[in-house]
């Protein structure tokens, strides 16, 4: 039998999966960056570890905490948002650390595209769409 243990990703890749999901190309980071070059953001984004000031000086360019770009992973992002949809309260993940806007600001921006839709459909159920 085999046991496979998945590495947890490197503090690169977690660089670069932020770095996505803010919508920010390698050379825009390397401009927060103090206007590092995209081959330097791209080498980064390779390392398996990294200096602890340089983890802070990129957590804030990505507008993130140090501690919630080390203990970034996509599955609590996706638990969180799952339980949202869900209509569960008991978000009990690090959200706040990996986003610095306040839940309530999340919750304020979701409540109205929800709106949003739900009068698109209703116009759509009307129209017999």
């Amino acid at each position: 039998m085999n046991n496979f243990v998945s590495k947890p990703p490197n503090i690169g890749k977690k660089i670069e999966r932020i770095r996505s999901l803010r919508g920010l190309s390698q050379s825009e980071l390397g401009e927060l960056l103090g206007g590092i070059s995209k081959q330097a953001v791209s080498k980064m984004e390779q390392n398996d570890t990294m200096d602890e000031d340089r983890i802070k000086e990129v957590a804030k360019a990505l507008g993130v905490t140090t501690e919630g770009l080390k203990k970034f992973n996509e599955e609590s992002i996706l638990y969180c948002t799952a339980n949202f949809y869900e209509g569960s309260h008991s978000v009990n993940t690090n959200i706040n650390t990996i986003v610095n806007e306040p839940v309530e600001k999340i919750i304020e921006i979701y409540e109205k595209r929800f709106q949003t839709l739900k009068q698109e459909i209703i116009e759509a159920l009307k129209n017999g769409k």
